[in-house]
């Protein structure tokens, strides 16, 4: 089943869309593996009599949302992308800025799970020793914590600030300050791809060679969706909510406890539907001109166009 749609934008942010679907969380071992057998007996051109596309194309959405193209292993189950969303959004609801040291251990595990996310859906053609993980894992939540709690401090004491100061930093620096943590995040969770280099495939699938150019791209490629990300989750919630205080002013005000928990949904909605369109700025299969990368590669086959895993 070949998913030539997603040389489109709007073929990919299709894909993801059906790839995050959290009922895939729920998707039992035994059907999993039916699925993988089924794409098997595609592959091989063996498949049972009756077989229909709808089959084929759920067998490929359930595979590509549960196992890892390079390891053929599964994805623990909270730092899938289709847990992306539903694990990830308690954790920051739980996030309470008067406190620092509720700020602190909120942050830590809201960057924490990024970091695992971010570990999961790299490029795994090479291992990656425990040490190496662990030292990105104690940079990447270390050099994140600071950045976001850094930035609740700042916003803090901005309070003392003339008018104008404190508004300009309450609505300009989050965001960068936000960017700048996932860039982090993703950076040092895979620094392990830019010392050792990822494996490059020429048009049969093969590997061609390993490129520390090509773990570049799609290291930066995984840090721009991080960036984008988190756009709609600033803007979008405070909108909404302006317009549903007003239009159902009376209701809330006798019902002042269903605010957070709309809050909780409008930003749970919010971030279901930036997730597919951020990942979907770049293919997960991605393409790079031979001419770009290193010489060896390009003395190793004649495709002017070689392919590699992005990750997620």
């Amino acid at each position: 089943v070949k998913l030539g749609k997603q040389s489109s934008f709007l073929g990919r942010l299709r894909h993801f869309v059906e790839i995050i679907d959290p009922s895939t969380l729920f998707v039992s071992q035994e059907k999993l593996q039916e699925c993988i057998k089924l794409l098997d007996d595609y592959k091989h051109g063996t498949l049972p009599p009756g077989t229909t596309d709808q089959q084929l194309w759920e067998a490929q959405k359930i595979k590509q949302a549960i196992i890892h193209p390079d390891t053929g292993e599964k994805i623990f189950m909270p730092f899938r992308m289709s847990g992306y969303v539903p694990f990830g959004t308690p954790i920051k609801k739980l996030w309470n800025p008067l406190s620092l040291l509720s700020l602190s251990s909120t942050q830590w595990l809201n960057q924490s799970h990024n970091a695992c996310v971010n570990y999961a859906n790299r490029n795994a053609t090479k291992p990656t020793p425990a040490s190496k993980f662990l030292q990105g894992y104690a940079g990447a939540v270390t050099s994140a914590v600071s950045i976001a709690v850094g930035l609740n401090v700042l916003i803090q004491k901005a309070n003392k600030l003339s008018p104008a100061t404190r508004m300009i930093i309450q609505r300009f620096v989050p965001f960068p300050a936000v960017a700048s943590a996932n860039i982090c995040n993703v950076g040092l969770m895979r620094h392990s791809e830019l010392s050792e280099g990822i494996d490059v495939l020429d048009n049969n699938s093969n590997v061609v060679g390993s490129s520390k150019i090509a773990a570049r791209h799609a290291i930066m490629e995984t840090a721009l969706t991080r960036v984008v990300l988190p756009m709609p989750i600033f803007v979008l919630p405070p909108i909404i909510m302006s317009y549903l205080e007003r239009w159902v002013l009376r209701f809330l005000q006798r019902n002042r406890r269903l605010l957070l928990p709309i809050h909780s949904v409008v930003c749970l909605i919010t971030f279901g539907l930036s997730l597919p369109v951020a990942i979907s700025l770049f293919p997960q299969m991605s393409q790079i001109e031979v001419s770009c990368l290193e010489p060896e590669i390009a003395m190793a086959t004649d495709c002017k166009v070689v392919t590699y895993n992005k990750g997620l």
